[in-house]
């Protein structure tokens, strides 16, 4: 049972790859809100099995060093298509109109870089787990937050700043929890 587990948490990566290196058209299966929600999907159905699989179930070819670093590739790059998920859901403002649907707001980054910055702070934070040291979860969002404080004077930046770290080091901790329940 374990199997499917350990196929769920390989799958994040294969999904999430292309949306990174061939931009944001570039699935043929599912645009980006889809994308997202088969990563989080993935992700609860691996830790779902993981965490009613018995302990010690771990096929021999899977030792625990292989379980880390899908964790860690895991919360590195299936974060990034669900924090701009978040960013499309936060960005969009209601009609006036009741029954109207709501319109899309342009979508223009303001914070450069968010993207490599966001795959390096989710794997600082799922190693820094994994290394037992949740105090370099501090060290991580105060660097980020210091590298980043000339930009967070405007409003918007702010709330993509904010909005970007919670869905990140949510979805990092979540990877690595995941890959707790495997090695247990």
């Amino acid at each position: 049972m374990i199997w499917y587990s350990l196929a769920a948490l390989v799958l994040i990566p294969v999904i999430a790859v292309p949306r990174y290196f061939l931009g944001p058209g570039s699935s043929k299966w599912f645009g980006l809100p889809g994308s997202a929600a088969v990563l989080t999907v993935l992700l609860a159905i691996a830790a779902l099995i993981a965490a009613i699989a018995l302990p010690g179930e771990l096929p021999a070819f899977a030792p625990q060093g292989l379980i880390v670093v899908l964790s860690v590739v895991a919360a590195a790059v299936g974060g990034g298509p669900v924090t701009e998920a978040v960013f499309g859901l936060a960005a969009r403002k209601p009609k006036r109109n009741k029954g109207a649907r709501p319109e899309k707001v342009a979508d223009k980054s303001l914070l450069r870089g968010g993207m490599w910055i966001g795959i390096l702070e989710r794997v600082a934070i799922a190693s820094t787990l994994w290394a037992t040291w949740p105090e370099g979860l501090a060290v991580v969002l105060a660097v980020k937050g210091l590298g980043r404080f000339a930009e967070l004077k405007q409003h918007a930046a702010a709330e993509q700043f904010i909005l970007g770290t919670f869905s990140s080091v949510l979805w990092a901790c979540a990877a690595y929890g995941t890959g707790l329940l495997l090695v247990r």
